[in-house]
């Protein structure tokens, strides 16, 4: 090959750059920090997934590092033919610290990745290229609906890259078995589909930069179809209690008194009823759902988990007769006085409206109203401060809570 042939197809060598092991030391602040970031949807994730790898690299540099020059049998020209598909798999663990972020890392094998070259006069170089290692990253969550959501991450990968290279003919060469392992970037981007809270299924597509053990840079995409497997989930505990229509009251017998028996004639006599009692005030039965079993976090949508209370209490008010129900919403003292108004209005018409449509209530008995933060549960002494905190938002996690009333006649 000429001097100035080889000029033109030299790319210019990077320079290897900090970010992936700024990106690592991120993702380890996050793990020891997690205490502090606990909301009502935490935990722990195992997964694995497999599918389809694609390779990215620049076959024109390695073939010109790997033929070493002939000056008494110059190459004057070449051709590649490249093979950049493969299947490749990942084991990964993680934590999810909210509905929104968590981090995961684990160990990913991209597959292999090869290509040929063909040069004049008559030589050939082949090279194969494998990829492997382990990956830390920051994963993004965007719930769209109670089970599906978008899902993105940006992290770091230590990425081992061996070589293999061979040639025959005019072709020499230069290192047949190189060797790389370097820290570098990944991003990725999916959807995910909670089937229930102990199973998930991911697709996704990422790309890994790698080294092709040379010193040029490629990438390696990967799109993938992954099993997520939750567990250590704790469900918001559902205080409530269930209403019960009260006994009616026993009825009276007749009194029968013989008459003394000198006239020989029985006379039967009743009493006189009793006078009828005082009429009781209606029964009034309250249950109280904390916000967290019926709903997302600041969300008016009822969750599965919420359903299934809803639907057992609405069995409960089947069996009973009632005058009426009232729905409450409640919030906490954190955020304005008027979205605090919007959102607990919100939620009990959400509650209402599942218990007209699905526990068939008369919409004419059942109303909802929204109580913002006016009656809390707990005390300002108590539930110190007006910064959102995690430690403030555990605390009064008590008042963020729905109540509904049944007033009924004994």
């Amino acid at each position: 090959m000429n001097k100035s042939l080889a000029r033109q197809l030299r790319p210019a060598r990077r320079t290897h750059q900090q970010l992936p092991l700024r990106l690592l030391t991120l993702a380890a602040v996050a793990c020891l920090t997690s205490g502090a970031a606990q909301a009502q949807d935490s935990y722990w994730l195992f997964g694995l997934g497999a599918g389809q790898t694609r390779g990215v690299f620049n076959d024109v540099a390695l073939t010109n590092q790997h033929i070493t020059p002939n000056p008494a049998l110059p190459i004057s020209s070449y051709s590649i033919a490249t093979d950049r598909r493969d299947a490749g798999y990942k084991v990964f663990f993680g934590r999810q610290f909210n509905p929104y972020v968590g981090i995961e890392g684990g160990y990913f094998n991209l597959g292999k990745y090869g290509f040929q070259t063909t040069t004049t006069p008559a030589g050939t170089l082949t090279g194969e290229i494998r990829a492997q290692g382990v990956n830390a990253d920051v994963v993004g969550t965007l719930p769209l609906t109670n089970n599906f959501s978008v899902i993105g991450r940006v992290g770091a990968a230590y990425t081992r890259t061996r070589a293999e290279y061979g040639g025959s003919g005019a072709v020499t060469v230069r290192d047949p078995n190189p060797s790389e392992r370097k820290a570098t970037m990944k991003i990725g981007l999916g959807v995910q589909y909670a089937i229930s809270n102990s199973f998930h299924v991911r697709a996704e597509a990422e790309q890994y930069r790698v080294d092709d053990a040379q010193g040029e840079r490629g990438k390696v995409r990967m799109y993938s179809v992954s099993l997520v497997f939750p567990f250590g989930r704790s469900a918001a505990p559902m205080a409530r209690t269930a209403y019960r229509a009260p006994a009616p009251a026993p009825m009276r017998e007749p009194v029968v008194v013989m008459a003394p028996p000198a006239p020989p004639v029985v006379v039967v006599v009743q009493a006189p009823p009793p006078p009828a009692p005082a009429p009781l005030p209606p029964a009034v039965r309250r249950v109280s759902y904390s916000a967290e079993s019926l709903f997302g976090f600041d969300k008016s949508t009822v969750r599965p988990e919420g359903m299934a209370a809803l639907d057992s209490f609405a069995a409960e008010l089947a069996g009973a007769q009632f005058d009426s129900v009232t729905v409450e919403g409640h919030t906490d003292r954190l955020g304005s006085t008027a979205y605090n108004q919007s959102l607990s209005e919100q939620r009990a018409e959400a509650v209402k409206n599942y218990l007209v449509t699905q526990g068939k209530v008369d919409p004419a008995k059942i109303k909802a109203v929204g109580m913002s933060e006016s009656t809390p549960v707990t005390k300002p002494e108590d539930c110190k401060g007006t910064a959102q905190s995690a430690t403030l938002i555990a605390c009064l996690q008590p008042d963020r809570r729905v109540e509904i009333e049944v007033s009924g006649t004994r």
